[in-house]
C-alpha cells in the first residue's frame, strides 16, 4: 500500500469528544476507593480532585498553544522533536508505545470486564474468574481494533456516539443518586480511624499522581493534529472545553461516592461506581449502573485505540520508528500501528493485574508533558508562536512546578515502581541509536 498523508476530517465536536472520551476512563471509576484507603479523609479526597483538575486545566491551556503551533499527528512526540531534539521526541513516543497508551487501554479493558462481572447475576461466569475477566478484556480490544482499523469516518462516529452516551449515563447516575438515593452528607465529616496524620506529603503526592492518571487525556486532541480541520482554532477549543467538562463530571461523581458510601466501606474498593449504586438503591441497581459504567468505559477504549497509533505513525514518518508503523491502509488509517498497540495492550492484560498496570503507567505519564510545556517558553522567547495561550507565564509555570513536585513525592513513596518507569524510558536511548544506525534517519 502506498504511503499517504492522513486526511483532515475532524472538527471541533469530534475533537472535544475525543478529549472527553479519553479522559473519562478507568481512573474515575476505580481510584477513589484506593485513594481513600491512603488519605482516610473525604474532604481531602475532594480537595485533591480539585487540585488535579486545576493542574489538568493548566496543562490543557498550555497544550492549546503547542497544538495550534504544531498541528501534526503525535502530540508530545511532535512537540518535543520540534522544540528540543528528535531523541527527546523519540523517548516520549517510545514511552507512549510501551506504556502511555497500551497500558491505559489494558487498564480500561480490565475495568470494563470488572464492571461487566459485577452487573451479571452471581454464578453466571465460570469458576476460572480471572481468566474469564481477562478474556472479556481482550475481546473488547479486538472489537474496537477492527472498528478503527477500517476507517476514521466510522471510528469518529462511534466515538461521538459513545461519548454522548457516556455523558448521558453519568448524568443519570448523578441526578438519580442525589434525588432518589439513600445517602448522607454526614459522610463528608467522617474520616477513618487512621486519621489525617497518615496522609503525609509523600502519600498526597502519590494520590495526586493517581488522580492525574484519571485526568490523563486532557491533551488528547493534539495527538490527531494532522487530521484536524482548522487546527489553530479547533485544537485549543476542544482541549479547554473538554477538560472543563470532565473536571465538573469528576467532582460530581466523587461527591456522589462520598454521599453514598461511608469512608470505612469505601476503602480499597475498585468498582466504586457499583458499590455507590448498591448503597444508594439496591443490588439490582448496582447491576444496572455497573452495566452503565461498563458502557462508559467503551468510549475510553475507543479513544485510546484511535489516538495512540497516530503517535507511532508520526514517529515512523519522521524516520524515528519502525517503518511498518507509517503504513496507511485502504481505509486511510495507520492500520499497522493500530494492530501493534492493541497487541501490546493484550500482552499487558495477559501478564499483569489491574493495580500493577496502574502503578507502572502513572509515573511514566507525568514526565514528558513537563518538558513539552517548558517548550512554550522557548516558543515565546523566539517569538515564533502563532497562537498565544491566556495566563502565560503563570499557568504553564504552575503546571511545571506542581507536576514536578508530584513526581518527586511519588518517587519517594513508591521508588520501585517509579524506577521501573524510568528504566523503561532509558531503554529508549539505545533503541533510538540502533534504529538511527539501521535506517540512517535524521538527527
Amino acid at each position: 500500500m502506498a504511503e499517504n498523508f492522513l486526511p483532515r476530517k475532524l472538527g471541533y465536536f469530534s475533537l472535544t469528544n475525543i478529549v472527553i472520551g479519553d479522559m473519562i476512563g478507568a481512573g474515575i471509576f476505580t481510584t477513589s476507593g484506593l485513594l481513600i484507603a491512603q488519605l482516610h479523609n473525604p474532604m481531602l479526597l475532594l480537595l485533591l480532585w480539585v487540585i488535579g483538575g486545576g493542574i489538568a486545566l493548566c496543562g490543557a491551556l498550555s497544550y492549546s498553544e503547542l497544538g495550534a503551533n504544531f498541528p501534526k499527528a503525535g502530540g508530545d512526540y511532535a512537540f518535543l522533536s520540534e522544540l528540543f531534539s528528535p531523541l527527546t521526541g523519540f523517548l516520549s513516543g517510545w514511552v507512549s508505545f510501551l506504556v502511555g497508551f497500551s497500558a491505559p487501554l489494558a487498564a480500561s479493558s480490565l475495568a470494563f470486564s470488572e464492571y461487566m462481572h459485577r452487573c451479571l447475576p452471581e454464578g453466571v461466569l465460570p469458576d476460572h474468574l480471572e481468566l474469564t475477566k481477562k478474556s472479556i478484556a481482550i475481546g473488547i480490544i479486538l472489537v474496537f481494533t477492527l472498528i478503527h482499523y477500517f476507517g476514521m469516518n466510522s471510528g469518529a462516529k462511534v466515538q461521538n456516539i459513545l461519548t454522548m452516551l457516556k455523558i448521558g449515563l453519568i448524568g443519570i447516575l448523578v441526578l438519580s443518586g442525589f434525588i432518589f438515593g439513600e445517602g448522607s452528607f454526614d459522610n463528608f465529616s467522617v474520616q477513618s480511624r487512621e486519621g489525617i496524620e497518615s496522609a503525609n506529603l509523600k502519600t498526597i503526592g502519590l494520590s495526586l499522581m493517581w488522580i492525574m492518571f484519571a485526568y490523563s487525556g486532557w491533551n488528547a486532541s493534539t495527538y490527531v493534529g494532522s487530521e484536524v480541520i482548522n487546527p489553530v482554532k479547533n485544537i485549543p477549543r476542544s482541549l479547554i472545553s473538554g477538560t472543563v467538562i470532565v473536571i465538573v463530571i469528576y467532582l460530581l461523581l466523587n461527591i456522589l461516592y462520598v454521599y453514598a458510601i461511608p469512608v470505612p466501606e469505601m476503602k480499597g474498593v475498585i468498582s466504586i461506581g457499583g458499590l455507590t449504586a448498591r448503597n444508594l438503591f439496591s443490588r439490582s441497581m448496582d447491576q444496572l449502573f455497573s452495566l452503565f459504567i461498563a458502557l462508559i468505559l467503551l468510549s475510553a477504549i475507543s479513544a485510546l485505540i484511535m489516538i495512540g497509533p497516530r503517535v507511532y505513525y508520526a514517529m515512523a514518518r519522521s524516520g524515528h520508528f519502525f517503518n511498518l508503523a507509517k503504513k496507511i491502509n485502504r481505509s486511510n488509517v495507520p492500520g499497522v500501528s493500530i494492530l501493534m498497540q492493541s497487541g501490546l495492550a493484550i500482552l499487558f492484560i495477559v501478564s499483569g493485574t489491574f493495580d500493577q498496570i496502574i502503578t507502572l503507567l502513572s509515573f511514566s505519564l507525568g514526565i514528558f508533558p513537563i518538558l513539552a510545556v517548558l517548550g512554550i517558553f522557548k516558543l515565546r522567547i523566539k517569538g515564533e508562536s502563532v497562537y498565544r495561550m491566556p495566563g502565560y507565564p503563570i499557568l504553564p509555570g504552575v503546571f511545571i512546578l506542581l507536576s514536578s513536585v508530584i513526581l518527586i513525592l511519588s518517587f519517594l513513596e513508591r521508588p520501585v515502581e517509579s524506577s521501573i518507569a524510568i528504566g523503561l524510558i532509558l531503554t529508549g536511548i539505545p533503541t533510538y541509536y540502533l534504529l538511527k544506525r539501521k535506517h540512517n534517519y535524521p538527527n
